[in-house]
């Protein structure tokens, strides 16, 4: 995305493209989901990307005399991403309140694997800065209007291998992760494993 976006050229062959498979296809827009620009210079290739992309969607439906195509974006739970790990510079919130007709607020991962030592919320509703309601907040602040936020939940789970079963509540003490999916992803649990364990477990 960083190599496609740094150059306007290659930017415009992207969002021509985009619109052409959207038209094909009969599609109602396009989602961006870069997960996630680099740097303060990464977050300007952002924005030019938003800019150029609403700019040519209007053109394409002006000239063909059909509806806009929409754009949406999959985006951090929160504005500010020195919450991430390794931190990284802030999104530029004025052009995606300009530009982008909604965005995918990624309401989870509050808790996993990168920390064994304690179970955690995946998807916590309040509590301190790696909370849903602060995120949200945060976008309201950054000037993106509400009717623009939509909130993700997760369909997947976090597990943790508990240091006493009989203590597994959010917090409990952890000497690692529990049952997983994904090898690259330790301690996460598809949909269809979480309903299957919460049936089948006798802790539950």
């Amino acid at each position: 995305m960083s190599a496609m976006a740094s150059n306007e050229s290659n930017r415009e062959r992207f969002i021509q493209s985009a619109i052409d498979v959207a038209q094909k296809y009969g599609f109602d827009g396009l989602d961006l989901d870069w997960e996630y620009p680099s740097g303060k210079t990464g977050m300007q290739y952002l924005a030019a990307l938003f800019v150029e992309l609403r700019g040519a969607v209007d053109q394409e439906a002006h000239r063909k005399g059909r509806a806009k195509l929409g754009i949406s974006a999959a985006v951090f739970f929160a504005p500010d991403l020195r919450l991430m790990s390794p931190s990284r510079s802030p999104y530029p919130d004025a052009v995606i309140a300009k530009n982008v007709d909604f965005i995918n607020l990624m309401c989870y991962d509050y808790a996993g694997d990168w920390n064994t030592t304690r179970t955690g919320s995946l998807a916590a509703l309040y509590g301190g800065e790696y909370c849903t309601s602060y995120g949200i907040q945060k976008w309201i602040e950054a000037g993106v209007p509400r009717e623009k936020l939509v909130m993700g939940l997760p369909l997947h789970g976090r597990t943790w291998k508990l240091s006493d079963q009989n203590n597994h509540g959010i917090g409990a003490p952890a000497v690692g992760t529990g049952p997983e999916d994904d090898i690259n992803s330790r301690g996460y649990m598809k949909y269809h494993n979480v309903v299957t364990f919460n049936e089948t477990s006798s802790s539950f």
